[in-house]
């Protein structure tokens, strides 16, 4: 998915918010019809406000034809759950997943578990992004990183309560947290500091930024991460 918007890198001119090393990117692989995922579709949920966690949930779409069409699911989260697996030297993949700091892989963990992945990612970037504001509308900042990769704007829906009328949750009215509904590469990064502007969240939105390594093509270790919101 790419921005309607061509969005240059600019010379860092906007005053900064003060901010602490970027927070920990946790993105949860799930789907509407998959019985093992309310657990983790909780869990996510529990981490949502945290301030040094920015919890995303990506819906796949392979679980669809067992008999009930997720209404998030997007092939996009699907192939970008196969590439963190190929990444891995793996081809198989899980719901629901974790993936933490775009590099460490669970499976359905244990809370224990992704609390202490969480702690061992935490300041692990340092301070790579940060937003201000300019006459133009909102400004991400960037710290030169070796490497580079992509700058991604993700938006997501806080909150959405879901009636599954089929399936392996027919009945259930489950409860799902920061449902990404568009992920846009802003921007091949070569690593250089630089700043961008970044066009305003639709109505009941939300939005952060990411900086990811690329590996072979493949996603890659979060570099960085900022809420816009």
């Amino acid at each position: 998915m790419r921005p309607t918007l061509i969005l240059a890198l600019l010379s860092a001119t906007a005053l900064a918010v003060p901010a602490k090393a970027d927070p920990v990117v946790l993105e949860l692989f799930t789907s509407q019809g998959c019985s093992s995922c309310p657990p983790a579709d909780a869990m996510l949920g529990e981490l949502a406000d945290r301030e040094d966690v920015i919890a995303l949930s990506l819906h796949v779409d392979y679980w669809d034809w067992i008999g009930w069409k997720d209404t998030f699911a997007n092939p996009a989260f699907t192939a970008r759950q196969n590439a963190y697996a190929a990444a891995a030297g793996s081809s198989v993949v899980y719901t629901p997943q974790f993936i933490v700091g775009g590099r460490d892989q669970m499976a359905g963990p244990s809370g224990m578990e992704l609390a202490e992945t969480i702690d061992a990612h935490r300041d692990a970037t340092g301070d790579v992004l940060r937003v201000g504001s300019t006459p133009q509308g909102r400004e991400v900042m960037v710290a030169p990183v070796d490497g580079g990769g992509q700058l991604i704007l993700v938006t997501y829906m806080p909150k959405a309560t879901v009636m599954i009328l089929h399936g392996e949750n027919a009945g259930r009215d489950m409860s799902y947290h920061n449902v990404v509904q568009g992920w846009d590469v802003l921007a091949d990064w070569d690593g250089a500091e630089g700043a961008f502007v970044v066009p305003d969240a639709p109505d009941g939105m939300r939005q952060a930024v990411l900086a990811q390594a690329l590996v072979d093509g493949k996603p890659g270790p979060i570099l960085g991460a900022v809420r816009l919101d």
